[in-house]
């Protein structure tokens, strides 16, 4: 009898130390932001090494601010032969330039350039002349894949900035699944994916969705659980330029007209199954308006939506849509 009795207190003491075991927290810079690992496995590995090897192998085929990156050459026509991430991100955006009609269209990046969004950068060129002639490239129906050939006009410019880091995202969550390791939240510059539940709390992962701040700060007035999906989030609110004229110019641009798209979407968060699909499709909901998501979600019930915008007295308003978590 005091053989059961001291099992059951030494299971009882192992199961709370199991419970109080604490996840692995991992952090640096990445694209441009920053990354924050959170991970338990029956090992505890620290896996740092090959997160950063796997950061920089997305970093070298997908970065248009690397000046020798595979995309960065082809943009310079030096090459047409791409790797496997390439083609993955390539064959996503894609899909996504076909089910938004154009909205999402990767080929728009020169005239992101010239707004002063993009990787090249001390340009604000908002001539029409200019505008027009590069509008002339833009349209990924242009482009083509045959095998890991890309096949594109020579003066279309090419960028994944509104998808790779999503992509990035899945690449991290890929690894930590052939590893075996079951609960995790990966979260680079606000956007994530996880799987399983926070072993350190034992309860599903709670993420914030920002407030949209135009002075910078960052607060959150919604928080949701998270499990087995993904979430990433589009803002106007942080990322705009201001001309000489005091007018200011978010950085979604409208992929047929060339000029930075009038919205009054301030904030779009998508969840769906994986991180590349949340990213690209949090963009083009931005250029859509509160009435074209809306359209759009009755026919793609598999993304989730929530949208915080202005209304037509200026006051913020949100919109839970698909079923995305109150």
């Amino acid at each position: 009898m005091k053989k059961c009795v001291l099992a059951l207190v030494l299971l009882s003491i192992l199961g709370c130390a199991e419970k109080q075991k604490e996840n692995i927290k991992l952090s640096g810079p990445v694209f441009g932001t920053a990354f924050n690992i959170q991970y338990s496995s029956e090992n505890q590995i620290n896996y740092i090494n090959q997160i950063d090897s796997l950061f920089n192998v997305v970093n070298q085929s997908l970065s248009t601010y690397i000046q020798d990156s595979d995309i960065s050459k082809l943009n310079r026509n030096e090459l047409n032969k791409v790797d496997e991430h390439f083609i993955k991100v390539f064959e996503a955006s894609k899909n996504i330039y076909k089910t938004t009609n154009g909205i999402f269209d990767p080929t728009i990046g020169n005239v992101v350039n010239a707004w002063n969004f993009g990787a090249e950068e001390n340009k604000f060129l908002t001539d029409s002349t200019t505008i027009d002639s590069l509008m002339a490239f833009v349209g990924f129906e242009k482009l083509s894949l045959s095998g890991s050939t890309i096949i594109k006009p020579a003066e279309t410019y090419l960028e994944f900035n509104a998808i790779a880091k999503g992509y990035g995202i899945d690449v991290i969550a890929a690894f930590f699944e052939s590893e075996g390791v079951d609960n995790y939240l990966v979260d680079i510059g606000g956007d994530m994916r996880v799987s399983g539940i926070n072993k350190e709390r034992n309860m599903p992962w709670q993420v914030g969705i920002d407030d949209p701040n135009f002075d910078g700060t960052q607060s959150y007035s919604k928080v949701i659980a998270l499990k087995d999906e993904a979430m990433a989030t589009s803002g106007t609110y942080r990322k705009f330029k201001i001309d000489e004229n005091g007018n200011r110019y978010a950085h979604i641009i409208n992929t047929s007209t060339g000029y930075p798209t009038k919205t009054n979407i301030l904030s779009s968060s998508v969840i769906a199954e994986d991180c590349m699909t949340a990213d690209g499709y949090a963009t083009a909901f931005q250029a859509m308006g509160v009435e074209g998501v809306k359209l759009f979600l009755k026919s793609n019930p598999d993304l989730k939506a929530y949208l915080i915008y202005l209304n037509q007295d200026n006051e913020l308003e949100t919109l839970a849509l698909n079923g995305f978590p109150e």
